[in-house]
């Protein structure tokens, strides 16, 4: 039956009429996994050998050391990118088929998804290396087997707080907590965690428990999907006192200020736009991994961050428009809308976003003043240059947008095509370049002052822009109406 559910998936994959784009986005992945394959079997050989031979520390202790900080980071990874997939299952609801076997074999692609087996890459090379250098047999398949545990612990973690605030916010205290006491020395969370992963080494019995708590988050989340898997789920009736919410300083903008209105009600109602505004937030830290590696010391890299920290918002929700609004798209463009105030209170949203991130980034001039204005010259190329570019790749995405789900929008295989990535050099490639120049040439003041005055002759001719952006859309159209009514 399993094999049976596999290949009818892999017929819908074929007989896709966006097959194309698929394949493409199918393929750019397999480059992704290959390089990730690449990295952690690289990093597997460096932590060790530069363990032994330049750190003289044990490198089983140096990886368990420091094994929680990468766990946590695998979670944060995992909520905004690892969806479980249910989608494509919930058809086979209404055919003969147990329900048992449907959460199965649900569970049975979660299990042996990249995620989860991925980590081998790294698990098994470091594990060879130590028993090459004579480390305890057992010892090593005890370590292995615990840690390789704790990544399946933090798979069904995932699944459990996905869509469920309380879980979220939970765990997030959890680990804020854990990291305040880290931070005031009360519990070295470094050394916690070396007593913890190195006991699975040298302490027979221990590495049974993460794998007794995996099984036991695999039976509880078994259980969880069995319940709430129904076709119809979400469909319930819900007593609930209406209100009408209303932005009356908005009114006043006419059309304009309609249209405002209704996308921040859809950012304070929809679970899937409050990712957007929580990942926006997360990007907010993308500039601390200057603090990571020398790479991102380089000019070339600091402008690459400052797009990013005061972007957030704009790449994850500009880039979904008119997706957004895709459930009831082509009913709207059966009316007289106007296209034109559509687009722009779109713009004007993520642009008001833009300046908050901007402001918000003021606490990294406590890292350096020269770091905080580059971020700063981002974002007025954000304003100008990138605003405009993400509305443009908007046109070309036509995956509509589950607005009751938390939406995982680095993970969606119609968030890239052809288009969009060409797109992508004006957006991040050519301002990066550009500072990079002007700093080595003219210095730091010329750089910044080159970016913002580029960002400021885009904004400046934004109805230029908009009336190419519009015709693009207008062209588009026809084609992201059928293709949300095809994924209705």
């Amino acid at each position: 039956m399993y094999f049976r559910l596999l290949q009818l998936e892999l017929k819908n994959f074929i007989r896709n009429p966006q097959f194309g784009a698929n394949l493409f986005f199918k393929i750019m992945s397999l480059f992704a996994l290959a390089n990730f394959a690449v990295i952690f079997v690289g990093a597997a050989f460096f932590i060790f050998f530069i363990a032994q031979n330049k750190l003289h520390v044990d490198p089983l202790v140096l990886v368990s050391k420091y094994l929680v900080y990468y766990l946590v980071f695998d979670l944060a990874v995992r909520y905004f990118m690892q969806q479980l997939p249910t989608q494509n299952i919930k058809p086979f609801l209404t055919q003969n088929i147990s329900k048992k076997k449907l959460v199965n074999y649900t569970l049975l692609k979660v299990i042996t998804n990249f995620f989860n087996w991925g980590n081998l890459l790294f698990l098994i090379p470091f594990a060879g290396l130590m028993l090459f250098n004579h480390y305890n047999v057992l010892g090593v398949l005890m370590w292995f087997l615990g840690v390789f545990a704790m990544f399946y612990v933090n798979n069904f973690i995932n699944i459990l707080i996905n869509g469920k605030d309380n879980w979220l916010y939970g765990t997030v205290a959890f680990f804020v907590v854990f990291w305040i006491l880290d931070k005031y020395e009360i519990i070295e969370l470094s050394k916690l965690s070396e007593l913890v992963f190195y006991s699975f080494y040298n302490v027979i019995g221990v590495f049974v428990i993460p794998i007794l708590i995996a099984l036991f988050l695999a039976y509880y989340t078994y259980q969880y999907i069995l319940k709430n898997f129904y076709l119809d789920k979400g469909l319930e009736l819900k007593k609930a006192e209406g209100k009408t919410e209303n932005i009356e300083f908005l009114n006043k903008y006419g059309v304009l200020g309609a249209f405002l209105n209704n996308d921040i009600r859809l950012i304070k109602r929809s679970k899937a736009a409050q990712s957007a505004v929580i990942g926006s937030v997360m990007f907010l830290f993308y500039g601390l991994l200057i603090y990571s590696t020398k790479t991102y010391e380089t000019d070339f890299m600091k402008m690459f961050l400052g797009i990013f920290v005061t972007g957030g918002f704009l790449f994850i929700f500009g880039q979904r428009v008119p997706a957004w609004d895709s459930s009831y798209y082509p009913l709207m463009m059966t009316q007289k809308v106007p296209y034109r105030q559509y687009l722009e209170a779109k713009w004007w949203l993520v642009n008001l976003a833009t300046i908050l991130c901007m402001i918000l980034a003021i606490g990294y001039a406590f890292i350096s003043w020269d770091l905080y204005f580059t971020f700063l010259a981002a974002g007025v190329y954000n304003l100008g240059i990138n605003s405009h570019l993400t509305l443009l790749s908007g046109a070309y995405n036509k995956n509509p947008v589950d607005l009751n789900t938390r939406a995982k929008s680095m993970g969606e295989k119609n968030q890239f095509n052809a288009k969009n990535l060409l797109l992508t050099i004006p957006k991040l490639l050519f301002p990066m370049a550009i500072f990079a120049v002007m700093k080595y040439f003219f210095g730091m003041f010329a750089a910044m002052f080159t970016i913002a005055v580029v960002g400021a002759i885009g904004f400046a001719f934004r109805a230029k822009i908009f009336d190419f952006i519009v015709k693009i859309y207008i062209k588009e159209k026809y084609s992201a109406i059928a293709s949300f009514k095809k994924n209705d």
